[in-house]
């Protein structure tokens, strides 16, 4: 029923960094006159934050998301206002934006991680009629995310990601064969499985989804910031969210704009707070060094630190860093910071989180709780200020108990395979 009814929702693209503002006539990831690496934002017809009663999960934001058509099976993120967590830490107006399995909240994201929110907004922006195959390059939860909704909604999809995190790749029930999944060897990192994505995307046959520089990845994250705002009325007056890329920082801030110019939310004095698990901290050095160029880290010191993180979620090489409205010139504008976490302060918020708020969180939600903790030891927040926690993903272990089955790689490629080789052994899987 909600298929039939629904009209594509209007929008155009803008340059963030010259500002034309242009038609999105496909798959359009940069302003194709640019002269300077930029992002592109999508300017939405509608103007006013609007929740749709009409439509269900993720799609009750769509009119500030760029989709063509309704999926099956979303679920929007669910805020409320933190009792537990936010007297052991003394805060007056804690709100805390969960995604994942929780239906005693009403939170009900099967894959247990905010990725959903990428899935099913980018698979929905894709055309009906599109003949060529998805790409997606992930380091976990993005994989489980898009495997899913990709399978529950017949998209062919072929799916990278390395070897050592395919134990992120549990799912209820087995998957339609729409779904492929490549891995990178043992030893190889996300950004492997990224060089590997791109060499399969040289043929006409496949297409990349694009990571941050899809609008319909940032605007489907962007829900969060959404979900929150629809529950206190305004504007966060500080932000927080571990992050591997900083892609979801950046979708808060965009749709900060939004709802900023929409007029009835207050102004957008936003600080944005992100984190990362040490010792893999690239985003955090290249902060520290007042530099919009991403610090040097050698290849296999990247490959070793992305071993030893337990929020391996959050090792990418490769992150929308300094690029046009990317994650520097959102720490800035914001007046924001980055925080470090150890694997220790995880186990330590794991534990403290699920005594004080009743349910388990993922590990990179843990980073963002420790940040949260050290900002209001270190005096960065007030007790009174209206804080919003993004925990991007939690509840396995309860998910869990309706069983699952892992799912075996269909390939394993080297990712200095050249291009044909990889293209060759991929389609024929098909």
């Amino acid at each position: 029923m909600q298929l039939l009814k629904f009209k594509p929702t209007e929008y155009r693209l803008m340059d963030v960094k010259t500002g034309r503002v242009f038609d999105d006539t496909g798959w359009i990831l940069a302003d194709p006159q640019a002269k300077d690496p930029s992002l592109v934002r999508a300017v939405y017809a509608s103007r006013e934050f609007n929740p749709r009663a009409d439509l269900r999960g993720l799609y009750r934001y769509a009119d500030w998301m760029p989709v063509k058509r309704i999926l099956k099976g979303s679920a929007a993120p669910v805020t409320y206002k933190s009792k537990g967590l936010a007297k052991y830490l003394g805060l007056n107006n804690l709100y805390i934006t969960f995604s994942g399995w929780n239906p005693r909240l009403g939170a009900k994201m099967k894959t247990c991680s905010f990725k959903e929110t990428e899935a099913y907004s980018v698979c929905a922006r894709m055309d009906k009629k599109e003949k060529r195959t998805l790409v997606v390059q992930s380091a976990g939860n993005t994989a489980r995310a898009f495997a899913q909704v990709c399978s529950d909604n017949d998209i062919p999809v072929v799916i990278c990601i390395p070897e050592d995190n395919q134990h992120d790749l549990w799912f209820h029930r087995r998957l339609n064969r729409c779904v492929k999944l490549v891995a990178v060897p043992h030893g190889c990192d996300y950004y492997d499985a990224i060089r590997l994505g791109e060499k399969l995307a040289s043929d006409p046959r496949y297409f990349l989804e694009g990571g941050a520089k899809n609008i319909a990845r940032r605007d489907g994250m962007g829900t969060t910031l959404l979900s929150c705002v629809e529950k206190t009325g305004r504007i966060p007056d500080a932000y927080f969210q571990a992050v591997g890329s900083g892609t979801g920082a950046i979708a808060a801030w965009e749709n900060a704009e939004r709802l900023a110019a929409d007029g009835r939310f207050g102004e957008n004095k936003m600080r944005i707070y992100v984190s990362q698990n040490k010792p893999f901290t690239l985003l955090y050095d290249s902060w520290k060094a007042c530099s919009r160029q991403l610090a040097e880290k050698p290849a296999e010191a990247g490959r070793r630190d992305s071993e030893v993180i337990l929020a391996k979620v959050l090792s990418n090489r490769k992150p929308p860093y300094g690029i046009a409205g990317g994650l520097y010139d959102v720490l800035v504008k914001s007046c924001g910071d980055v925080f470090l976490a150890s694997n220790d302060d995880i186990v330590y918020w794991l534990l403290q989180f699920r005594n004080l708020e009743g349910y388990d969180l993922l590990p990179a939600a843990c980073v963002a709780v420790s940040s949260l903790a050290q900002a209001v030891k270190d005096g960065v927040v007030s007790k009174d200020e209206c804080i919003m926690l993004n925990c991007t993903g939690g509840g396995m272990l309860s998910s869990m108990g309706r069983g699952y089955f892992l799912k075996e790689p269909d390939l394993v490629l080297s990712p200095d395979l050249d291009a044909e080789e990889v293209i060759k052994k991929v389609s024929a899987l098909f």
